[in-house]
């Protein structure tokens, strides 16, 4: 019988038996957690957003009204390219225009009661997805251990 490779199923799900560098943990964590991120995208309810479009909505909903301008800021993206994202969503009615308050020339898009329950659907169909995939893969023992790990995880976040 040949030994598992670092690639192989059995030695993916084996427990380190040393402690593990942190390159290579750093080059697993990272592709796992790529593909755990790619699995939610895929769950997605809305099959019409773009992953763009749905981390606008996202940030609509949690930092509220905001300029093309800022939000293409913040999603590192050009603005031409942001004012094609908002014009998607604004045809769907997912978000409205409306004047800023503090310059008339411009205006603050946010989020309507439709791209709020959106939002909603999409969020619920990831957490569902995971929560049935949780509790049919792994067993009390297991879904300890994940709960620690994901205590670490958001350590590691908010350094």
């Amino acid at each position: 019988m040949t030994e598992p490779t670092p690639t192989t199923p059995d030695a993916r799900r084996a427990a380190p038996s040393a402690e593990p560098d942190a390159e290579q943990l750093a080059i697993r964590l990272a592709a796992v957690v790529g593909r755990l991120l790619r699995r939610l995208r895929s769950t997605s309810s809305e099959g019409l957003l773009t992953p763009t479009q749905r981390s606008v909505l996202a940030r609509l909903d949690r930092e509220g009204p905001a300029t093309t301008a800022a939000l293409a800021r913040a999603e590192y993206v050009r603005p031409q390219s942001m004012r094609l994202t908002l014009g998607a969503l604004e045809s769907q009615g997912l978000v409205e225009r409306a004047p800023d308050p503090e310059d008339g020339r411009k205006s603050v898009m946010s989020l309507t009661e439709s791209g709020t329950a959106t939002l909603a659907e999409v969020r619920a169909a990831k957490r569902d997805w995971l929560a049935q995939a949780l509790a049919a893969e792994f067993d009390g023992a297991e879904r300890r251990a994940v709960a620690e790990a994901v205590e670490l995880l958001d350590r590691l976040t908010d350094r």
